[in-house]
């Protein structure tokens, strides 16, 4: 008897993709990396222009993806769109990055903020807690409950897409309501006195290096650069993950239709509210008490100016809701990029198939092993600031793949074309440009350590490639 092969199950629509596109992207950044953005750029104003340039670079590449994700409505999103314009060398690189460090490494550090504010209303899970001591190495209480929160959303997310899509949704939209009503409720208790000082007597359009004390520290032209380029790391990690509707092409309804159409309305509704909340900070905060907030948590601060002591309380249980629909988001649309992957004979073979609930649970399950090695290691932060520019790369990759596929495969259906081609395409393509070539000679630490966990994929994929069976083609 032949055994019945599973397929996908078409069962999220336009408002359950677009929650995936939403919920993915704001996890804790936006509470957090305000900050360091001030810090880099000492002035509203160019604080300001970090967030638009972050938010349109995103919008610009979300539109462009619903080409690819018209021509190519497979699970797997970038993978596919990358081995289809450039060969499966380039989107195993990208799917070894992706597992090694990108996705996994991304939940580990949302696993544990969510723990790290959990620890606000109980603190015998904080993360100075340790529960396991050996010389300088140390499991906190913080580690521990990440991992157990990853766990968790694993288990829902193999019984089936109905149960991920439900906890996403739901907890998106209490997400964004949340957001709404701090950004409510901070312009009703705005100060003037604030505002003018931020927006007025503090010089608006001079980027300078805020440091703690209040003084400037003045850039020279190529300091410049690199500062701006060190702001705009929080502004597009914050905005991270924006593609995840891609991924689970295979399970939503009208993909032709409804991914493009998520990207887009999910993206511009996070860079709305991105831009909001921080005009909302200047009005509140001045620019040095946002340098200056506990372990750069500004939206802690700005809760206690508007709700005062309560204020803390309000903001770690929004974070918590943020960051546990966040890594629901990044752990259902990470398993179906190695589903591809093992389809392709690149990844494990358990990992190209799909369990009795139509869910590759297998590869959500070694992205949960990954994830919590990395909550162990304690080194996912480091890892995140090293990767940003090589998850830029393959974004730029992926949309200049868009113009490669119109001249070598012009004759593909393409029921939907890229907005402002080949106009928005080409302008992305030249602001990541100089996004990486700013992070490669003014911030290498924070670029070549990243760089190098790609370039491992190459030696891997040929290693595995030696071993195919000649006769099987990818």
């Amino acid at each position: 008897m032949l055994e019945k092969k599973q397929t996908f199950q078409r069962s999220l629509g336009l408002l359950d993709a677009t929650m995936l596109v939403v919920g993915s992207m704001i996890g804790s950044g936006i509470f957090i990396v305000s900050a360091d953005i001030a810090r880099n750029t000492g002035s509203v104003g160019w604080m300001m222009i970090v967030w638009l340039i972050s938010g349109f670079m995103t919008l610009t590449a979300a539109l462009s993806y619903g080409e690819l994700s018209a021509m190519f409505p497979k699970a797997g999103g970038q993978y596919v769109y990358l081995r289809e314009a450039y060969g499966p060398l380039v989107s195993f690189v990208f799917g070894w990055t992706f597992f090694a460090v990108i996705q996994t490494a991304t939940i580990a550090a949302v696993g544990v903020a969510f723990a790290k504010f959990t620890a606000y209303l109980f603190p015998f899970l904080d993360e100075d807690v340790y529960l396991l001591r050996w010389e300088s190495y140390h499991i906190s209480a913080a580690q521990v409950l990440a991992i157990m929160m990853i766990i968790l959303l694993t288990f829902i997310n193999a019984r089936g897409i109905n149960s991920g899509k439900s906890v996403q949704t739901s907890v998106t939209l209490i997400k964004i309501g949340s957001l709404v009503i701090l950004v409510l409720f901070g312009y009703l208790a705005l100060k003037h006195e604030v505002w003018n000082l931020n927006w007025y007597t503090t010089s608006l359009w001079s980027m300078r290096h805020l440091n703690a004390d209040g003084t400037f520290l003045p850039y020279d032209g190529a300091s410049a650069m690199g500062a701006f380029s060190a702001a705009m790391v929080g502004a597009l990690f914050s905005s991270d993950s924006w593609h995840s509707s891609s991924a689970v092409a295979g399970e939503i309804k009208n993909p032709q239709r409804n991914i493009g159409l998520s990207l887009a309305l999910g993206t511009l509704l996070v860079t709305v509210i991105y831009v909001l909340t921080n005009l909302m900070y200047t009005g509140i905060l001045p620019l040095q008490d946002m340098v200056n907030a506990p372990k750069d948590r500004v939206a802690m601060s700005v809760a206690q100016e508007i709700f005062g002591a309560f204020g803390v309380t309000i903001i770690a249980v929004m974070i918590m809701v943020s960051t546990f629909g966040c890594n629901n988001g990044i752990i259902l649309a990470g398993a179906r990029v190695y589903y591809s992957m093992g389809k392709d004979g690149l990844f494990f073979k358990q990992a190209g198939k799909l369990n009795s609930r139509a869910v590759p649970a297998w590869a959500l399950w070694i992205q949960c092993l990954a994830a919590g090695i990395w909550c162990l290691s304690g080194k996912y932060g480091d890892l995140l600031d090293m990767i940003t520019c090589v998850v830029v790369i393959f974004y730029v990759l992926a949309i200049a793949g868009i113009i490669r596929l119109r001249i070598s495969r012009p004759h593909l259906e393409r029921p939907y074309k890229a907005f402002g081609y080949p106009f928005l395409p080409i302008l992305y393509v030249i602001m990541g440009l100089a996004f990486i070539g700013l992070m490669v000679i003014f911030k290498p630490n924070y670029t070549w350590p990243g760089i190098f966990i790609a370039f491992l994929g190459i030696p891997i994929y040929y290693l595995i490639h030696a071993k195919r069976p000649k006769n099987e083609n990818f």
